[in-house]
């Protein structure tokens, strides 16, 4: 259920980002292309691949942990890994959300 919610955001990721660089007008400046070579949106995407990761390792932990084959320090390090990423992905999708519906309330 999780990684499903990931992927839909690693999904909006990828459809801002085009979006995005679709909306874009004008060259950037050199050095703002060799600072930054990913676009906004594959970063995203990058991230939330990281989160389910982080998610998956941290259930294969606790798996192997109830079978007794895990250290316990282990499976809390895999547990606190896995929350952070999760924290941080609600909080990028808080943000997103409300970005676009400040977005949607101003006036043309």
């Amino acid at each position: 259920m999780i990684t499903t919610a990931l992927s839909a955001l690693n999904g909006i990721g990828g459809g801002l980002g085009q979006a995005l660089s679709a909306r874009t007008t004008g060259a950037a400046p050199a050095s703002s292309q060799a600072a930054s070579p990913e676009s906004f949106g594959q970063a995203l995407a990058a991230k939330a691949s990281e989160a389910i990761g982080t998610l998956q390792s941290a259930e294969s932990a606790s798996v192997q942990a109830l079978q007794g084959k895990a250290d316990t320090r282990e499976l809390v390090d895999a547990v606190m890994s896995a929350e952070q990423s999760l924290q941080a992905a609600i909080a990028i999708r808080d943000k997103i959300v409300s970005s676009y519906l400040e977005i949607s309330r101003m006036q043309i």
